[in-house]
C-alpha cells in the first residue's frame, strides 16, 4: 500500500491515531511517537479496513492496532533485561565474570551479524558517548525521525536472533 496516494485516509487517522498513541504509550513504556510509528508500518504492511457499510470499522481497527502495539511492547519489556542488571563483579566471582563475557561475546557476535546499518546503529546507541539521538543521526548520516523505527527495527531482528541462541525465560522464570 502507497499512503502518499491515500491522503484523504492520513488525514481520517492521523488525529485518532496520535490521541490513541498517547493514551497508550505511558502504560507501555513507549513514546508516542514510537508507537505511532509502529501503527504506521503495520497499516503499510495489513492495509487498512475498506471503507464499507460501517463508517467506524477503521478507527476501531486503528485503536486495535494501537493496543496490539503497545501489548507486544508491554511483553517485549517484561522479557529484557536492563543492560546494568547484568554487571559482574570479576573479584568475587570468577563464575559469573566467565558467564557475563560469554553474554558479551553472543552480544556482539548478533550485532557484527545484524543487516545493513544496524551494526553501526546499535553500536552508536551502546556507546558510552552516551549519545543523543540527533547526534546518532548525524554521525549516521539520517533523519532524526527515522531513527526511531530503524532502531526498533534493528532491535527486533536482534531480539530474535538472540532468542535462537540464548533459551529466554518465560513470564515468572519459566522456561519455554
Amino acid at each position: 500500500m502507497d499512503l502518499r496516494r491515500e491522503p484523504e485516509l492520513i488525514e481520517e487517522l492521523r488525529p485518532l491515531l496520535s490521541a490513541e498513541a498517547a493514551a497508550e504509550a505511558p502504560a507501555a513504556g513507549l513514546d508516542a511517537a514510537d508507537l505511532e510509528q509502529a501503527v504506521w508500518v503495520r497499516l503499510l504492511e495489513q492495509g487498512p479496513p475498506g471503507p464499507g457499510p460501517d463508517p467506524g470499522g477503521r478507527a476501531r481497527w486503528l485503536r486495535r492496532a494501537v493496543r496490539a502495539e503497545a501489548r507486544l511492547a508491554r511483553r517485549r519489556a517484561r522479557r529484557e533485561i536492563p543492560c546494568g542488571a547484568a554487571r559482574a563483579d570479576t573479584a568475587d566471582e570468577p563464575e559469573r565474570a566467565l558467564l557475563h563475557g560469554e553474554q558479551n561475546r553472543a552480544l556482539r557476535s548478533a550485532v557484527a551479524r545484524l543487516p545493513g546499518r544496524c551494526p553501526e546503529l546499535v553500536a552508536a546507541l551502546l556507546s558510552p558517548r552516551d549519545l543523543t539521538y540527533r547526534e546518532i543521526a548525524g554521525e549516521l548520516g539520517i533523519s532524526q525521525g527515522s531513527l526511531g523505527p530503524v532502531r526498533s527495527r534493528c532491535l527486533g531482528c536482534l531480539r530474535r536472533m538472540l532468542a535462537g541462541e540464548v533459551a529466554a525465560p518465560g513470564p515468572w522464570g519459566k522456561e519455554r
